[in-house]
């Protein structure tokens, strides 16, 4: 086994990348990271100085791949599966590239920053930049809603890279601001995501640290 995974089961940019593992069953070592271990903290930095996961290491060549959407290419080039989540067709691949640039950048980044807004102490929350990030949340979510449609998955028949970065995205993004009752196909989008098999498993998964999510008083315990 070849390919090691470090990663965090909460994580919804670890999540994107464990779904495209699954998806074709990929074999792959996951290794587990507590930054708030000093150890595993500085043993990581020494991998990555940047300090960011996911990031995969590859023993048969030496390499190591960081950022999600990198790691699930370079797993479409060298680990190819049944299926195929970037397709070989260069047009097709980059709406493909489109939608999950979409799905990191307007829905994941902005949904951080509403949430963790929430374990900033009193006297230093962010509310001008909290009421930023839902504003974009509110208009991806708009965006996401007239494209999608009435698709199975994000670009038609063929789950892609692009639905491996909706599902952990929409699910915590729904946490952030809820679309379930203002965007009906999208929420009925996040619905199929929730129960493919590869997404229900990252889920399964990261349950036992739901308990760690971020949440405001009143807020339903997060759940699969």
């Amino acid at each position: 086994m070849s390919l090691t995974l470090y990663f965090h089961p909460l994580s919804g940019f670890c999540q994107k990348v464990l779904v495209a593992l699954y998806e074709n069953e990929t074999p792959f070592k996951p290794q587990l990271v507590n930054f708030g271990d000093a150890t595993e903290r500085a043993d990581f930095l020494k991998l990555w100085p940047i300090g960011k996961f996911p990031l995969l290491r590859d023993d048969s060549n030496g390499r190591l791949i960081p950022e999600t959407s990198l790691i699930i290419e370079y797993l479409a080039l060298y680990y190819p599966g049944k299926v195929t989540l970037l397709p070989e067709n260069p047009v097709a691949a980059l709406e493909v590239r489109r939608l999950d640039r979409l799905f990191d950048l307007y829905v994941a980044i902005p949904m951080q920053k509403v949430i963790l807004d929430r374990l900033r102490p009193d006297g230093s929350h962010d509310p001008v930049g909290v009421a930023e990030a839902k504003a974009t949340l509110a208009c991806a979510y708009d965006v996401l809603e007239a494209e999608i449609g009435e698709r199975q998955w994000a670009l038609g028949d063929a789950f892609t890279m692009a639905d491996c970065s909706a599902a952990p995205a929409l699910f915590y993004g729904e946490r952030a601001l809820s679309f379930r009752d203002s965007h009906p196909r999208l929420w009925a989008y996040f619905e199929r995501l929730r129960t493919r098999p590869s997404f229900a498993r990252v889920l399964a998964e990261a349950e036992p640290y739901f308990q760690f999510f971020p949440r405001n008083p009143g807020d339903a315990e997060l759940s699969r």
